[in-house]
């Protein structure tokens, strides 16, 4: 048939064909084949391109784990960003959609972000309260053999920790990828040398206005006072660093103040209180521990008391079993509450003689406030507003001074016992 000429439409472009099929019309047909399958199997809808399934993420201000399924393998690298604290997951040949209701903010973490990031790839931005440490990012094959998971645990850290990071960061590839498999044992990172940090914690604060007095004398008021005289005495002697969970008439978490003693570094922190009880002879100061065991049904009504100011100030919270996976973590827990019993001690010393006591002052149970598991805590009951007594005193400048001084002398011989120098 030799080049027989066709006629008619093209069923391609419309139009008329051309009369007859030459090389660069055949050549044109294959181009035009060729781009169809490159468009088929484009990075937007390849077959290997990995599906996030999901997003959860559980803690509180102190430490955070997120968890997010893939259908298949993904291979992430991360790197930490600061202004404000962020950790960043690249996700190369990856497509992430979330549920909204699961980015929600919560504990350490301030907001989650994600979208994509070139060609076929994503990228998740999780900013935080403030400065963080990464202790694992794994991949890890479900259990059930459908897909894999990716985790990441973040801790709160002190800007030094976290400058650290992002020294090292700088010296690799300014990024890296999910823990090695043989470094997944926790560290706790050495503090190295600092001022001998204290944290004081005036209690309560905003919508939580704690116990209330017989004359109306609002504890939030009292401990933030007592507080501030506090930290003046400890800043006298130009060798501490002194800092305030709250300086003024504001909310705060209950891990959030334990957040910010951790991300302080501190060496020591300090709870202030003033409670109330049903029988209104009894006053006198209290010095608090932590124990998972309450000493005394007194103790335990306090801690309950005292674990409610989320619920009060209308924070829901949920109780996390944060498991002790190491035993160097357990070991640092038995060291810290050694310490914090021991300036207890020093401090039902000091306070005695001065502005009276409670009987069997030292008391222990589950108080929220005091579970870090890296800083020596007590909990300074300072009174009771109940008693009209204490609560004349809570409010008296002359009283305050007399007090601040005793808890001065305390921590003064804590330092000298621990070397006099932080970490």
């Amino acid at each position: 048939m030799g080049s027989a000429a066709l006629t008619g439409k093209s069923f391609l472009f419309g139009g008329t064909r051309p009369r007859s099929w030459t090389c660069r019309s055949i050549f044109g047909l294959l181009a035009l084949m060729f781009a169809f399958a490159v468009f088929e199997c484009s990075p937007a809808c390849a077959t290997d391109v990995a599906k996030a399934l999901d997003y959860k993420m559980a803690g509180d201000a102190t430490r955070m784990r997120i968890v997010m399924n893939f259908d298949r393998e993904p291979e992430p690298k991360w790197l930490l960003l600061r202004g404000p604290h962020r950790l960043v997951i690249d996700l190369p040949d990856t497509a992430l959609a979330f549920d909204a209701k699961d980015l929600k903010p919560r504990g350490l973490i301030k907001s989650v972000r994600y979208g994509a990031s070139g060609e076929g790839a994503s990228r998740l931005v999780v900013t935080s309260k403030g400065p963080f440490a990464v202790e694992k990012i794994d991949v890890i094959e479900n259990d059930d053999g459908k897909g894999y998971r990716l985790v990441a645990d973040i801790t709160a850290a002190s800007d030094r920790e976290f400058d650290a990071a992002l020294a090292i960061q700088a010296e690799t590839t300014s990024s890296t990828v999910s823990t090695p498999k043989t470094d997944r044992i926790g560290k706790v990172a050495q503090r190295g040398n600092h001022p001998f940090t204290i944290v004081v914690d005036p209690g309560h604060g905003g919508i939580d206005g704690g116990a209330e007095g017989l004359n109306g004398t609002v504890e939030k008021a009292v401990t933030l006072a007592f507080a501030k005289e506090l930290k003046a005495k400890l800043d006298a002697g130009g060798s501490y660093k002194v800092v305030l969970t709250r300086e003024g008439d504001d909310f705060l978490r209950l891990d959030d103040r334990v957040r910010i003693a951790r991300q302080n570094e501190a060496d020591l922190f300090i709870s202030i209180h003033a409670d109330t009880i049903r029988l209104k002879g009894i006053r006198g100061a209290t010095v608090y521990t932590v124990s998972d065991k309450a000493s005394d049904a007194e103790a335990q009504a306090l801690a309950d008391r005292e674990n409610l100011s989320d619920q009060l100030a209308g924070v829901d919270v949920v109780e996390e079993n944060h498991e002790v996976s190491d035993i160097l973590v357990d070991l640092i827990r038995r060291e810290t509450h050694g310490f914090s019993t021991r300036f207890a001690r020093s401090l039902v010393g000091e306070l005695s003689p001065t502005v009276g006591m409670i009987n069997n002052p030292h008391r222990s149970a589950g108080f929220r406030v005091l579970k870090a598991p890296d800083v020596p805590s007590v909990l300074v009951e300072l009174g009771y507003l109940s008693n009209a007594k204490d609560e004349e005193l809570l409010q008296s400048a002359e009283w305050r001074d007399k007090a601040a001084t005793s808890i001065s002398k305390a921590v003064a011989a804590f330092v000298a016992e621990r070397g006099g120098a932080g970490g």
